[in-house]
């Protein structure tokens, strides 16, 4: 498979995975969890959808610009998995020292937000 498809189908995959971490939540987990944590869990689906967006976006820049898009679409894919995972297993688990392990997430997004800018605006079409 791909870069393109492989961040295609892995962004489909994690949206859909967004919507069911923010059923269950928004259902499952009200009233069993504290207002805080359940706001931490909401977040973390919230931020999964925004990057399962953004690896559909590396997948179709990946046509372009396959080296920086595919670093854009693996680092989306390690900030899903810190920022978005610890943030689960934080509210779910209540284990504090999980959040220690959020901010890398964040950085691994913020930097493949950047890659994913230098992407959309090389152009490697031939001439």
């Amino acid at each position: 498979m791909n870069g393109a498809r492989r961040f295609a189908t892995l962004g489909a995959a994690s949206g859909g995975l967004a919507v069911v971490a923010g059923a269950f939540g928004a259902h499952a987990l009200r009233g069993r969890l504290a207002p805080d944590m359940l706001a931490v869990f909401e977040t973390a689906a919230r931020y999964q959808m925004y990057h399962a967006l953004a690896l559909l976006a590396a997948g179709w820049l990946a046509e372009r610009s396959a080296v920086w898009a595919g670093r854009a679409g693996t680092l989306f894919l390690t900030g899903t998995l810190l920022f978005c995972g610890s943030l689960y297993a934080l509210a779910l688990s209540g284990v504090g020292w999980l959040g220690a392990i959020t901010p890398f997430g964040g950085l691994a997004f913020i930097a493949g937000w950047i890659c994913l800018a230098v992407a959309a605006a090389r152009d490697n079409t031939p001439n």
